[in-house]
């Protein structure tokens, strides 16, 4: 009778088999045989909890049972009962030195204890006990995934799939590895050949349409995406990613709508949650803000996975706050990469070879305001490489870069460890991340080792929290001394202003009038040029009590999305304003923009993320800017401009502060001519459109990192002061 249970149990019969071993139990109530076949059919049935007490019950009678112990373990490790699974584990383990599967069962434990490099040696010891366990290989793939290893990662899913040619999940997550290597062509392979082995299977839509999503395919992507939710309509992350989709093809509405329903869904999809708040704010969306926030803020403190670093900076004006989420992204994502070995000291070049890294040279703020530098830094003493992994989009500023430097490489197609390769195998001296934390930035370039020197530049107005980033390009308005805790990387401070600017702009020829670009022929013209995203509840509650005070005066935004012009009109309308003083600027050629912000009066400013670029261009055209300081880089940085030009009148240090000087420069007409007149005249002179000035200074700063470097020293804050031309 018993063989005759055991047979049913092998054919799959679970239910008869579980009618036999309970008969068989009653007449022999301590088989232990009887009773781990009986625990064992239950984990096949997925019930969890009987298998742990009929197993448990047969380790009483005879607790020296290895496979019983296995069976135990597995099922308290599925029931997330870790240090139990891992005791009855070691015991297997104990009484069964060679046992491969016990081994291959304490690695998933540990890996879900987060002990990875235990589980890691738990699945080799498996590997070396028994070499064609496709599990095991699969196993340890993951685990060097975890750790982000991605190359012998990859090695082990292909070790597995040549075990087992159709192993949907071992193409699966080599899929996955290859999409974080930035191999993406060949992700999508793989992750082609899971659909084709199984085309139900909605996580490889999902990430399918994720890789289509980098490879910039939006609509093949959102297909992909949408493809997932119709198979797994509860998919959370599907709906995540259908998001991402949307917001990229500018469909912000839709894509809020996707990612509400993630959250909703599950809600702790990395990351998700202040994608999803960053979204609510390009839309003006400000319902529950400040319940939001403190959600928001409650999760970074608990170092939960909550949000990328760049949607922080518009909504917490805390150094540490910010800090502390690019900490949680790094460890997560960005870890010190141990795929290259540590690089080897340099032996002292001719020129320093300055490599600047960026997705954005193109027509972009990152490449308007750098252009000239690249083109001239002093080449009697630096050589000067630009690594591109934007689109080669062949427009003005993407072809000026690449005049302006002696070395331009397209690494667009290239794996984060490929383009660290390249960097250097031409001995890139100083490696300059310009992204950072931007969209379609490669920290894990930096985090492989591309340069002895690697410095956080312009892109990203924050820290990295990277061990690997050395310096951050600053000056004492962003980073006040007693602030440096707040940054993990030692602080350049230059002179003047962090920000460099292009000499001279080319302007649109024609004159226009107020008419012409949808202004009132009277009244006072209050602007701000800045995204919809920076803009806070209560910074627009600023601007409606300004508007209130000022009779007739109108505020000049950009114009957005629909929805977030009837969020705008609304939100004034609430807060008594007539939604007719609201003008929005529809989205023109950059030199027509600056010839059209010389019809605006003032420029008010957003807190906690300043205008930045379109600070310079505002005070660059004679428009004056007031902005509130705060106490982050991001809300800093428009107080650093105006020093550059002289202006710190129109620095203020409180939300009633600059209400009140918005007003009265408004309302007095001769002091608002005379801070005018003051910032055209300080033009021709300001050191923030002094390039030549700005590359002397900044190469003075790259000269004594080399210098420190080439010592031996340990790195430490540098501190610049005007070169003398």
């Amino acid at each position: 009778m018993i063989k005759g249970a055991v047979a049913l149990h092998q054919s799959g019969q679970l239910d008869l088999a579980e009618i036999q071993y309970k008969k068989l139990l009653k007449r022999l109530p301590r088989n232990t045989f009887i009773m781990n076949n009986l625990g064992t059919l239950a984990l096949q049935q997925g019930n969890l909890e009987d298998a742990v007490k009929i197993i448990g019950t047969a380790l009483q009678f005879n607790p020296n049972q290895p496979d019983a112990l296995n069976n135990l373990s597995f099922a308290l490790w599925r029931l997330m009962r870790l240090d139990e699974a891992l005791t009855s584990c070691d015991k297997a383990i104990f009484l069964k030195p060679d046992y491969s599967e016990a081994y291959s069962n304490r690695g998933n434990i540990l890996r879900d204890l987060k002990r990875l490099d235990e589980a890691l040696g738990s699945y080799e010891k498996a590997i070396s006990l028994k070499p064609d366990d496709e599990e095991a290989h699969y196993n340890r793939g993951n685990v060097l995934q975890d750790l982000k290893r991605l190359d012998e990662a990859l090695g082990s899913y292909e070790k597995a799939i040549s075990l087992k040619p159709n192993f949907v999940e071992a193409y699966l997550n080599q899929g996955s590895a290859l999409r974080e290597l930035k191999r993406l062509n060949e992700a999508l392979v793989c992750f082609d050949k899971v659909i084709s082995l199984k085309p139900n299977f909605g996580e490889a839509h999902s990430n399918r349409g994720g890789v289509l999503k980098d490879l910039n395919r939006l609509n093949e992507a959102l297909t992909s995406s949408e493809k997932a939710i119709s198979l797994k309509p509860n998919f959370g992350e599907a709906h995540y990613n259908r998001g991402v989709a949307l917001k990229d093809l500018k469909r912000l509405d839709e894509a809020l709508i996707s990612y509400n329903r993630a959250i909703t869904l599950k809600s702790d999809i990395d990351f998700m949650f202040g994608e999803f708040l960053n979204m609510k704010m390009r839309l003006c969306i400000w319902d529950n803000f400040q319940e939001c926030l403190n959600e928001l803020i409650d999760k970074i403190n608990n170092e939960e996975k909550v949000s990328r670093p760049f949607p922080i900076l518009a909504l917490i004006d805390d150094p540490l706050i910010q800090r502390n989420t690019s900490e949680i992204y790094v460890r997560k994502k960005f870890p010190l990469s141990g795929a290259l070995p540590e690089l080897s000291k340099y032996q002292e070049h001719e020129k320093i070879r300055v490599g600047y890294f960026s997705p954005d040279f193109r027509n972009h703020a990152v490449s308007y305001l750098i252009a000239e530098l690249f083109e001239i830094h002093d080449r009697n003493k630096f050589e000067i490489y630009a690594f591109s992994f934007g689109s080669n989009t062949k427009d003005e500023m993407n072809i000026r870069i690449k005049k302006g430097v002696d070395h331009f490489y397209d690494v667009c197609a290239m794996s984060d460890k490929d383009v660290a390769l390249l960097s250097r195998s031409v001995e890139i001296d100083i490696a300059v991340d310009l992204g950072g934390f931007t969209q379609n930035s490669r920290t894990g370039i930096f985090s492989a080792g591309a340069a002895p020197i690697q410095v956080n530049y312009l892109g990203y107005p924050g820290t990295m929290a990277a061990e690997y980033m050395d310096y951050i390009i600053a000056d004492r308005t962003l980073i006040p001394e007693h602030s440096q805790k707040y940054y993990s990387e030692k602080i350049v401070y230059l002179p003047n202003s962090y920000q460099v600017n292009v000499s001279e702009v080319k302007n649109f020829e024609g004159s226009l009038g107020r008419y012409d670009v949808g202004l009132p022929d009277r009244g006072f013209v209050f602007s701000c040029f800045n995204s919809h995203y920076k803009i806070t509840p209560n910074t627009f509650s600023s601007w409606m009590k300004i508007l209130e005070a000022v009779e007739g005066s109108v505020l000049w935004l950009l114009e957005s999305t629909s929805s977030a012009v009837k969020n705008l009109k609304k939100e004034a309308r609430k807060l008594g304003i007539n939604e007719d003083r609201l003008i929005f600027a529809e989205s023109v050629p950059n030199a027509e923009h600056l010839n059209r912000i010389r019809l605006a009066d003032l420029f008010l400013d957003t807190l906690p993320y300043n205008a930045h670029t379109t600070t310079s261009d505002a005070l660059r055209m004679g428009l004056p800017v007031i902005t509130r300081i705060g106490n982050s880089f991001t809300s800093r940085v428009a107080a650093s401009l105006l020093n550059a030009v002289n202006l710190p009148e129109l620095i203020t240090t409180s939300q009633e502060q600059y209400e009140s000087l918005a007003i009265q420069l408004a309302l007095h007409p001769e002091k608002l001519k005379s801070i005018r007149d003051k910032l055209i005249n300080n033009l021709s002179t300001a050191p923030l459109y002094d390039t030549p000035l700005y590359a002397r200074n900044l190469e003075s700063a790259y000269l004594a990192m080399y210098d420190r470097y080439q010592r031996g020293l340990d790195l430490d804050h540098i501190f610049v002061e005007n070169v003398k031309l």
